[in-house]
């Protein structure tokens, strides 16, 4: 996201930065002294102290209500590294979503079927999954989607069915794109598409980044998630140059971030110096609620409500919907 008079970051520009983390200036907002309100992309947004990105947290208000719901907003959560907290935010930013009255569907992509489980679903158990939907043209989205415990929220789910996919999709004409094909008939029935991508740069995660509008990618801050990201922003350049040019960064989201630890803080500092704006304001800290959510089988926000980490994805939501 852009700050007023600075064009909108592009994938290849973050591929620069990647490229280059040590050798770029920090990206900070335009602020003056005295200041109370920053404009951002036209708005007037409430300036709420320094965050842990090193620049001023800008609150955004609650969004407005909607009259209707869809065309949605494809959105990738991706990263090749694993263990960066993709599929938890993909659960806690879909619900978050859903709280401020947005339709979401949530696609399972990995086959690890982890983002079934943290939803209180058995993968293992499911007689049709997001295999069958893109494999089989007997089955459709609606014939696998499944409603889940948060209102407002459905799930494609998936199973270890998927891996057969990366293989037997190979020798498919137009194999990148079939996942848009699956999801362009319930396009019109919800605000946004959460896919939860697998943690590698195969089929799988092409076809989720040939069907995005945007990719978020959830950064681990932690010296070793660094390295790999100039790998990922290469392929998000390539898909837009030779299959979506519409696809785009909507933003960098920095996990697991501990505020006691100067290794934190030096990642994060790198990451703002490297990527600039493209940044969310939002962070999400380290805490034990996350691992107890994935044994509910909930979402953050309904089985901590009142805690951080739901204040944290409420915060992303209403910047996502901002941006």
């Amino acid at each position: 996201m852009s700050t007023p008079n600075q064009p909108a970051p592009s994938a290849e520009s973050a591929g620069s930065a990647a490229a280059n983390l040590s050798q770029v200036t920090i990206a900070t907002p335009t602020i003056h002294d005295g200041d109370e309100q920053q404009e951002r992309n036209g708005k007037k947004v409430k300036l709420e102290g320094i965050g842990p990105t090193g620049r001023p947290i800008r609150e955004h208000p609650d969004p407005a209500p909607l009259d209707k719901h869809g065309p949605a907003k494809i959105m990738a959560m991706c990263n090749q590294k694993g263990g960066v907290g993709k599929t938890t935010s993909t659960i806690n930013l879909g619900a978050a979503l859903a709280e401020y009255g947005r339709k979401v569907l949530l696609v399972d992509f990995d086959p690890q079927g982890a983002l079934a489980v943290g939803l209180g679903i058995q993968p293992h158990e499911l007689d049709q999954t997001v295999y069958n939907a893109i494999m089989e043209r007997s089955v459709s989205a609606t014939d696998v989607l499944m409603k889940t415990r948060v209102e407002g929220v459905d799930l494609l789910p998936s199973n270890i069915d998927l891996s057969a996919a990366e293989v037997q999709l190979v020798a498919e004409v137009g194999r990148e794109h079939t996942l848009l094909r699956v999801l362009r008939p319930v396009m019109n029935d919800y605000d946004y598409v959460l896919v939860d991508c697998q943690p590698s740069l195969g089929l799988l995660t092409v076809n989720a980044l040939t069907a995005a509008d945007g990719v978020i990618i959830p950064l681990e801050c932690e010296f070793f998630s660094l390295r790999g990201v100039a790998l990922l922003i290469d392929t998000i350049e390539k898909v837009q140059e030779r299959l979506n040019p519409k696809l785009d960064i909507v933003g960098i989201l920095a996990t697991m971030y501990d505020p006691r630890t100067l290794h934190s803080k030096e990642v994060m500092a790198r990451v703002v110096e490297a990527f600039g704006e493209t940044v969310f304001d939002t962070v999400i800290n380290r805490t034990v609620r996350f691992p107890e959510t994935t044994v509910a089988g909930e979402p953050i926000t309904t089985w901590a409500p009142k805690s951080a980490g739901a204040a944290a994805y409420r915060q992303l939501a209403r910047e996502v919907i901002a941006r």
